[in-house]
C-alpha cells in the first residue's frame, strides 16, 4: 500500500503542486510573521542595548500621569539641578550628569517642510560633549543660545549642512530659529541609532524648549566608579533619593525598552496571524474538493486495492498518507517563502524606520513548529473527510462502471444549520458586550462558525442559484452545457464557491463597516461643527502637531472672522481614574462650534477653578453640578476643581472640560486644532489665505475648509480599508487556484465524456466556451454568496456599535458590483489552463478512455 500510495502520488505532479499551493502561501504567511517579528526584536535589542551601552545607572522621575503604551506618551517629572548633586555626592559614584532628551522637536528642512518619522522618535536633547557612542563629524559643539548641532541621518533627510540658518519646532515654545554648527554620527559609522532623528541644543536652551523650567532635567545617568557594581549603586542611589524616583541600570533600560517596542510587534503579528489563518481557512476549502475529486477518479482503483484484500483502514491510512506527504512538501516551501517575505518586510521596516540597522535574518523555532504543525494539520484535517468516504468503497465497484450519485443533503444541510446558529451567537455575545474580556476571541469564533456553516448550507442553494445565472449564458450549446456543468455536483461546487466566498465575504464586510464609520463621523461633523475653516495636522508620531496660540488672537482681529477657538488636549486623571482632558481658548466654543447643550449648570463660561462634564461621564462618576474633582494633568500638581456645569455628551465632545489656566500643566500647552467661525455673508476664500499666511512659522499645521478638514480625518479609515484588501487579496488568489483546480480535475474525470462531446461535433472553441462558462458561473455564485455574507457581517457589528456613534449603516454598491465583476473576469482566468487542456483532448483516445 505504501509503494502503491507513492507511485499514485508521483504519477499526479500537477495535482500535487496545486494541492499544496494554497498550504504553501498560508504557511508562508505563518513562517514570515515569526521572522520579522523576530527579526525586528533582535534588531531594536541592538540598538536599545547600543544607545544605552554607557550608561551604569539611570534616574528617572516617576511620571505623574502613568498611562500604558495604549493610552500614549508618559511625560516623566523633572529632576531638579540640586538632586543632581545628591546623586553625584552618592559613594560610588564617578559622574552623574543632568540629561534633558524629549520627543517632538523638528527640523525645518531646506524645503520650508517639517522633517517627519514614521515610527523612530524625533528627539531634542542637551548636547553632553562627545563619548564613545557620539563623535562630531563635522563643524563644533553649541554654545551659544542660537546654535544647535543635529545627527547625520537627521541632517541628511533635512538636507542642511553647517552654517545654514534653520528653524525648530518644540512642544512647548514656537518656532525658533539657530544656526546649525555641527553634524554627528554614532560609533560604527551610523548615521542613526534606530532612525531616530536627533536635535541637540546648549543646556539652558533645551531646558527652556523641552521643559519649561530652569535648572532642570528629564533623567540623571550615572557612571559607577571602579569596582563598584551596577546593581549595587543602582540600590544606593535609590535608598538616597527615596521615593517618587525611577532608579535602573542601563541593562534594565534597555531591557524595558525593547519589551515594550516587543509589545507592539507582537500585536502586528497577531495581525499577520489572523490573515494567514483566512489564508489557511480557504484553503482548506481546496483541499477538501481536492481529494474529495480524487477520490471519486479513483474509485474503480481503490475498489480493486479492497478486492485484493486492503482493508477499510489501509485506504484510509493511503489517502492520509497522500495528504502528510503534500503537506510536508507544502510545509517545506512555506517555511522557505516565509523566511523570504519575513526578510523583505524586515528590510522594508528597517528604510520606513530611518535606516534601522537590521540583525541577521533568524528563523526561531516557532516558525518552523508553526510552519510544519499548520501545514499537516491543515492537509490532513482537509483530506480526513474524503479518506473516510474512500474507506466505504465496495469491492464490487471495481467489477463495474460506477456511478457516483448525489447523496441527499439533509444531514449536511442540517449540520450547517446548527453550526451557522453557534456562529449568530457567539457573535451576538462579542458584539453585545456580554463576553466580558474575550470578546474579540468570541466574536472572530462566531465569523469562523458562520463562515463553516454558510459553507456546508451552500450545496442546498447552490443548484437553483447557478441555475439561474447561468441562465445568462444559455444562449448557446456551449453555454448550456456549461450551466448544466456548473450544476451537476452541488457539493463540489459549493465548496469551490465558498473559498472565494470566505475572501469577498471578508473584504465586502470590512468596507461596509468602514464606510458606514467613515460616513457617521463625517454626517456627526456636518451637523455638529459650526465652523467655515479648520486649522490642523497630520500627527506623524506621539505628540499630535500644534501651532503657536499667538495664532488665535491674530486671526480673531481678521475682518470677517466672528470667533476664534483653539482647541487643547492632554491625557491626565481625573479622581485618579485616566481621562482625557480638553480646554478651549474660548468656552463658548463648546456651544457655538460644537452644539452642546447644557443638561445642568451653566456651560457658557468657566472661571478658574471650575470644569464641566459630559454627561456620560457625569453619570459614570456620581458627579452633580456643585461636586468637588481633583485633576493631575502631565505636569504641574494635582489641582481641585469644582463642577460648574454639565453639557450633553456627544462623539465630538471630550467627556470633561479644563479652563484656559489649566493648558499650562499639559503635555503640549499649544493648541492642536483651531476652529473658525465666520461672520454671516463672508467667503471662506476671502479669510483661508490670509489664515494660512498667519501660520507659515508652524509648517506642520494647515488650514482647510469644513469639508476637507472632516475628509482628512475620515481619510485614514480608506487607508486601512486600502491595507486589509491587499492582505486578503491572498485568500482571493487562494480560491482562484481552488477554481483552477476543481476544473482541471474535472477535466481529468470527465475525459470520455469531452471526447463524445467532441465526436458529434463540439469543436474547441466551443468545448473551451464550455469550461469557461463553468469557471465564470461558480466564480461569480462564491462572489455573490460573499456579498451576501459580508454584508449581514458587517451590518451586524455596524449595529453593535450604535452607542459608539457608528449610527449610519452604508452599503458599497459600487465596491460590490465591482467584486462581481472581478469575480467573472477571474472565473475567465481560472479556466484558460482547464479549457486549453480540454479542448486539446484526443478524441479517439478520450472515447476509449476508462
Amino acid at each position: 500500500m505504501l509503494r502503491a500510495t507513492l507511485k499514485s502520488l508521483l504519477a499526479r505532479k500537477v495535482r500535487l503542486l496545486l494541492s499544496g499551493l494554497a498550504v504553501v502561501l498560508g504557511v508562508m504567511f505563518v513562517s514570515g510573521a515569526f521572522v520579522l517579528t523576530d527579526t525586528l526584536g533582535r534588531s531594536f535589542d541592538a540598538v536599545f542595548a547600543d544607545a544605552y551601552e554607557g550608561i551604569d545607572v539611570n534616574v528617572a522621575g516617576k511620571p505623574k500621569v502613568a498611562l500604558s503604551e495604549m493610552q500614549g506618551e508618559q511625560v516623566p517629572t523633572t529632576v531638579s539641578a540640586a538632586t543632581v548633586q545628591r546623586i553625584a555626592g552618592v559613594p560610588g559614584v564617578a559622574e552623574a550628569t543632568g540629561v534633558v532628551t524629549t520627543d517632538g522637536a523638528q527640523l525645518i528642512g531646506s524645503n520650508g517642510k517639517v522633517v517627519t518619522s514614521f515610527g523612530p522618535p524625533q528627539l531634542g536633547a542637551n548636547w553632553r560633549g562627545e563619548s564613545d557612542l557620539v563623535k562630531l563629524r563635522e563643524g563644533r559643539e553649541p554654545r551659544a543660545d542660537d546654535e544647535i548641532v543635529v545627527n547625520a541621518a537627521l541632517a541628511q533627510a533635512a538636507k542642511v549642512k553647517v552654517g545654514d540658518r534653520v528653524g525648530v519646532l518644540t512642544p512647548l515654545v514656537p518656532k525658533q530659529t539657530f544656526t546649525l554648527v555641527g553634524v554627528f554620527g554614532y560609533s560604527g559609522d551610523r548615521d542613526s541609532i534606530g532612525g531616530v532623528n536627533e536635535i541637540a541644543f546648549t543646556t539652558p536652551v533645551a531646558q527652556r524648549l523641552l521643559l519649561g523650567e530652569r535648572d532642570a532635567f528629564t533623567n540623571v545617568t550615572v557612571r559607577a566608579a571602579a569596582g563598584v557594581g551596577d546593581a549595587e549603586l543602582r540600590d544606593d542611589v535609590a535608598r538616597t533619593l527615596g521615593d517618587g524616583f525611577e532608579v535602573k541600570t542601563g541593562e534594565q533600560l534597555s531591557a524595558d525598552a525593547s519589551a515594550s517596542l516587543k509589545e507592539g510587534l507582537s500585536f502586528f503579528n497577531k495581525i499577520l496571524l489572523g490573515f494567514a489563518a483566512v489564508a489557511l481557512l480557504v484553503g482548506t476549502f481546496l483541499i477538501l474538493n481536492t481529494f474529495s475529486i480524487i477520490v471519486a477518479q479513483r474509485t474503480r482503483e481503490l475498489a480493486l486495492m479492497r478486492a485484493i484484500g486492503a482493508s477499510g483502514r489501509q485506504i484510509i491510512g493511503s489517502v492520509v498518507l497522500e495528504a502528510v506527504a503534500i503537506g510536508l512538501i507544502a510545509s517545506v516551501l512555506g517555511l522557505g517563502a516565509g523566511i523570504g517575505i519575513g526578510a523583505l518586510l524586515a528590510y522594508v521596516f528597517g528604510n520606513l524606520a530611518g535606516g534601522l540597522t537590521l540583525a541577521g535574518i533568524g528563523v526561531p523555532a516557532s516558525a518552523v513548529i508553526g510552519s510544519f504543525a499548520v501545514g499537516l494539520l491543515i492537509t490532513v484535517v482537509a483530506a480526513l473527510l474524503p479518506a473516510l468516504r474512500a474507506a466505504r468503497i465496495p469491492p464490487i465497484a471495481a467489477m463495474q462502471d460506477v456511478a457516483n450519485p448525489d447523496r441527499p443533503l439533509t444531514r449536511i444541510t442540517v449540520t450547517g444549520g446548527v453550526i451557522t446558529g453557534i456562529g449568530a451567537v457567539l457573535l451576538f455575545l462579542g458584539l453585545s458586550d456580554n463576553a466580558g474580556d474575550n470578546a474579540l476571541a468570541v466574536i472572530l469564533g462566531g465569523v469562523l462558525f458562520a463562515f463553516i456553516g454558510v459553507a456546508l448550507l451552500t450545496p442546498l442553494i447552490s443548484r437553483p442559484v447557478v441555475s439561474l445565472l447561468g441562465a445568462i449564458f444559455a444562449w448557446s450549446v456551449p453555454g448550456k452545457l456549461g450551466r448544466l456543468n456548473s450544476g451537476r455536483n452541488p457539493r463540489r461546487t459549493a465548496i469551490t464557491a465558498a473559498a472565494l466566498m470566505v475572501g469577498i465575504a471578508l473584504v465586502t464586510g470590512v468596507t461596509v463597516i468602514l464606510d458606514s464609520a467613515k460616513g457617521s463621523i463625517g454626517a456627526l461633523a456636518q451637523d455638529t461643527i459650526k465652523a467655515e475653516l479648520v486649522i490642523s495636522g497630520a500627527t506623524t508620531g506621539p505628540r499630535p502637531a500644534s501651532f503657536d496660540p499667538a495664532v488665535l488672537t491674530k486671526v480673531a482681529a481678521l475682518p470677517g472672522v466672528q470667533m476664534a477657538d483653539g482647541e487643547y488636549g492632554d491625557m491626565g486623571m481625573v479622581d485618579g481614574k485616566v481621562t482625557w482632558l480638553a480646554a478651549s481658548s474660548d468656552v463658548t466654543a463648546l456651544q457655538r462650534i460644537f452644539g452642546a447643550k447644557t443638561t445642568a449648570g451653566d456651560i457658557s463660561r468657566l472661571g478658574p477653578g471650575q470644569m464641566l462634564f459630559s454627561s456620560d461621564a457625569a453619570r459614570s462618576r456620581n458627579i452633580s453640578v456643585g461636586s468637588t474633582v481633583t485633576v493631575q494633568a502631565s505636569r504641574g500638581e494635582p489641582r481641585t476643581y469644582t463642577v460648574s456645569g454639565i453639557y450633553e455628551s456627544s462623539e465630538l465632545t471630550s467627556p470633561v472640560q479644563l479652563p484656559p489656566q489649566a493648558v499650562k500643566d499639559f503635555a503640549i500647552p499649544k493648541p492642536n486644532q483651531g476652529f473658525i467661525q465666520l461672520a454671516p455673508g463672508t467667503r471662506v476664500a476671502d479669510v483661508q489665505p490670509q489664515v494660512e499666511a498667519l501660520l507659515a512659522d508652524s509648517p506642520e499645521v494647515s488650514v482647510a475648509d469644513r469639508d476637507a478638514f472632516i475628509e482628512q480625518q475620515t481619510g485614514s479609515l480608506d487607508s486601512l480599508l486600502t491595507m486589509i484588501q491587499i492582505l486578503l487579496a491572498l485568500a482571493i488568489v487562494i480560491a482562484v487556484l481552488g477554481i483552477v483546480n476543481t476544473l482541471a480535475l474535472s477535466v481529468l474525470e470527465r475525459t470520455r465524456e469531452l471526447g463524445l462531446l467532441r465526436a458529434i461535433g463540439l469543436r474547441r472553441a466551443q468545448t473551451m466556451r464550455m469550461i469557461t462558462v463553468e469557471a465564470v458561473v461558480i466564480s461569480v455564485f462564491g462572489a455573490l454568496l460573499g456579498i451576501v455574507v459580508g454584508v449581514g457581517l458587517g451590518a451586524a457589528v455596524v449595529r453593535a456599535l450604535k452607542d459608539d456613534g457608528i449610527t449610519d449603516l452604508i452599503l458599497p454598491w459600487g465596491q460590490m458590483g465591482l467584486f462581481l465583476l472581478l469575480a467573472a473576469i477571474i472565473g475567465v482566468v481560472a479556466a484558460v489552463l482547464p479549457a486549453v487542456r480540454a479542448a486539446r483532448i484526443n478524441v479517439l483516445g478520450a472515447i476509449a478512455h476508462d
